[in-house]
């Protein structure tokens, strides 16, 4: 393992927060942010990290404090707030009860952290004021679980490691594992770390660098032991190409996604659907392509500490059927079935156990495992499934280092049942309420223009995953660029040319590939001209033709496709147009055009629905920006009638507002807002046309 620490970094950091945190804790947040940013010691708000210092309270007396990193903060990007600080004399009393319980502990924390606005502590945080040590450092390192989880696994840890540390059978997490590594600790003060089996590494040290240090030796010492002792790797007969793999993925990643759907008794919303990650790397494919992959997966997690990112086993897929879809999907669907089967009679198992007032998971896998394929890893959202997805490859990794140097053993089932329900472990996954589109993906076309990014925004704001689709160019980055700002994963630029069928195609896949499918289809892209139609010239038609009718023709094609193949039902939104009902003079091609996509979109209300998919249209007048992004439509337009009218361009745009009823200015936000309306399905409506114009009498749907 790489040494990082740096003094100048250190110094750096105490000049950034020691003036009002102090520099203890500001060395913590450096050695804290030293240790998170190595995915292979922890991941993903695992393993936790304390101080003791000392602090002034109100009345100006000295009060020793323990700052140790809140529930469920990622290591990797967490500052001086991330961490919780307690009045440490009184967390070391409680040593002295004979049992301490989950709500019971968790209420002595609230009610004796030093500022009351904190967030709640590690689950681990008496394991940190029992140890005397200044600096503790708990990670999940992947070398030290692949030595702990063997049948020789104490053994072959003072093996690589040596007498200095302590070894400590698995303890289940707080009030029992702190006890229990501070009598250990105590019998052999002197020792420098401790490892606790199934679960991880234990370092400390009276300065931040003593204990980083320690941490590297010991991390060091076991990837060199591992490295020496490899006796069977794994053997992979018939290696998949990763191209193979990927191709496989598109049209296969779609129907697990549909299959991972579970019921709901909600008519308009008939499917609670996850967002899909995928695992297709070689290491990855020479795992689950190898002989032992599917007996090394299907054993217990490395940690407790996955448990309720992954569930305890995966789901393995023998001989997929990539060839033939309709096998494919019946084999999938009966693998998920007698999954979740095995899942219920586990929770039968152990129901005696539950704790009350934790909701019960569904029964459906989180990853799934295929041969010739790799990993698809399932969660509420991209964060959710992303975190379940680097779990399940360090996972794999380290399973197959055990497995060439000996054989895997894991937790008790009792035990995991016990983590994976523990109302402490489920306080990390949150209670927020679902944003309404939260579990969907949304692909929007010609997004980089007012309208779509608009659309874009609204959607994005309501939870759903966009992928933001148009002609490669500035327009298309820029909006990206500041989407991603504010969004994160959530969004996915796509160049997308809506005339040419592989480009279509591609855009879906590329949404296949990072989310597992698509819910909403939103057709945007158009073009406009201005044109009598005796100056109008059949190639300019032409051109609008191709971006306006057969462009939504193949966006709608392609997406019955894609909607049969993952059969969870859908949604497509047309941005039609007042023009449909109410064409303007001189503007022949462009309403034309929009009035033949309109027709189509109609047609597809009726094929569709037989695949539970809604097709509604929605019909603006007059949108001339959002924020800087101009119309391009306006762009093409607004000479022609300003010039007609004798108008400037805000005299153009008030002119406008003053023509509909409502005298309203028309924005993107209301465009948007009606496509949200079908998207998040208000009423039972199919192919319906919602004007956004402020009324016009003469553009009435009729």
């Amino acid at each position: 393992m790489e040494n990082r620490w740096s003094d100048e970094k250190a110094a750096q950091y105490v000049r950034e927060y020691g003036d009002k945190w102090g520099e203890d804790l500001a060395l913590r947040v450096y050695l804290t942010l030293l240790l998170g940013t190595n995915g292979n010691l922890v991941l993903h708000g695992g393993g936790n990290t304390s101080v003791k210092t000392c602090c002034k309270n109100i009345l100006g007396e000295d009060v020793s404090i323990l700052f140790v990193k809140a529930s469920g903060q990622d290591m990797a990007s967490l500052g001086p707030n991330g961490f919780t600080g307690l009045d440490l004399n009184y967390l070391k009393k409680l040593r002295s009860l004979p049992t301490l319980s989950d709500e019971d502990m968790l209420n002595e924390f609230r009610t004796h952290v030093v500022n009351c606005h904190s967030a709640s502590p590690s689950i681990d945080t008496l394991v940190h004021a029992f140890l005397p040590k200044k600096f503790v450092d708990h990670t999940h390192a992947d070398v030290i679980l692949a030595l702990t989880n063997q049948s020789r696994g104490e053994e072959l840890v003072y093996e690589a490691l040596g007498p200095e540390v302590l070894v400590l059978k698995y303890v289940q997490p707080g009030f029992k594992l702190a006890g229990a590594a501070a009598a250990a600790f105590e019998t052999n003060p002197k020792c420098r770390a401790m490892i606790w089996m199934h679960h991880g590494l234990v370092s400390w040290g009276d300065t931040a660098r003593e204990s980083y240090e320690t941490t590297v030796e010991l991390i060091t010492r076991a990837e060199n032991y591992l490295a020496q002792n490899l006796r069977h790797p794994l053997r992979v007969g018939v290696s998949t190409p990763l191209s193979v793999a990927e191709g496989r993925l598109t049209k296969t990643a779609p129907i697990v996604r549909g299959l991972l759907a579970g019921r709901s008794d909600d008519p308009d919303h008939p499917f609670v659907r996850c967002i899909l990650q995928a695992l297709v790397d070689r290491k990855t494919l020479d795992f689950v392509d190898s002989d032992r992959g599917k007996e090394l997966a299907l054993s217990p997690p490395l940690t407790s500490d996955h448990l309720i990112r992954t569930k305890a086993l995966p789901l393995w897929i023998d001989d997929p059927q990539y060839d033939d879809q309709e096998k494919l999907r019946e084999q999938l669907s009966l693998a998920i079935q007698a999954y979740s089967a095995a899942y219920d009679s586990y929770i039968e198992r152990h129901s005696q156990r539950m704790p009350s007032g934790v909701t019960r998971m569904d029964s459906l896998p989180r990853v799934i495992l295929m041969p010739g394929l790799g990993a698809l890893c399932g969660g509420k959202d991209v964060t959710a499934a992303g975190i379940a997805r680097d779990i399940t490859a360090h996972t794999l990794a380290v399973k197959a280092q055990i497995g060439a140097v000996g054989s895997y053993r894991g937790m008790e089932e009792s035990d995991l049942f016990d983590m994976e329900y523990r109302s402490l472990q489920h306080a990390k996954l949150g209670n927020n309420k679902d944003l309404p589109l939260d579990r969907s993906v949304a692909l929007v076309t010609g997004a980089a223009g007012a309208i779509g990014s608009g659309i874009c925004e609204e959607l994005l704001a309501n939870g759903c995953h966009v992928a933001v689709t148009d002609i490669a160019g500035e327009k298309l980055t820029s909006l990206v660029e500041e989407l991603k700002a504010n969004y994160g994963d959530r969004v996915l630029a796509v160049e997308l040319d809506v005339t040419d069928p592989e480009s279509v195609r591609n855009g879906f896949q590329c949404a296949v590939r990072n989310w597992g499918g698509v819910d909403l289809v939103v057709t945007n892209a158009g073009l406009a001209m201005v044109s009598s139609l005796t100056k109008l010239d059949l190639e300019s038609f032409r051109r609008l033709q191709r971006v306006n009718v057969e462009g939504t023709f193949l966006v709608l094609s392609e997406a019955a496709r894609h909607f049969r193949l993952q059969a969870t039902g859908g949604d497509a939104v047309l941005v039609s147009t007042k023009n449909v009902f109410a064409p303007g003079a001189k503007f022949g091609a462009y309403s034309a055009t929009k009035a033949a996509a309109h027709q189509l979109a109609r047609i597809a209300s009726q094929e569709f629905a037989e695949l539970g998919v809604r097709v509604n249209m929605v019909a603006p007048d007059a949108v001339f920006s959002h924020g800087k992004r101009k119309s391009g439509l306006w762009a093409e337009v607004g000479p022609d009638r300003m010039s007609a009218r004798g108008l400037s361009a805000e005299d153009l745009e008030e002119y406008y507002r003053n023509r509909n009823l409502l005298k309203a200015k028309i924005t993107a936000k209301h465009v948007a807002n009606a496509v949200l309306f079908f998207a998040t399905r208000q009423t039972p409506t199919t192919g319906a046309t919602l004007p956004v114009d402020g009324g016009l009498p003469d553009a009435t749907p009729r």
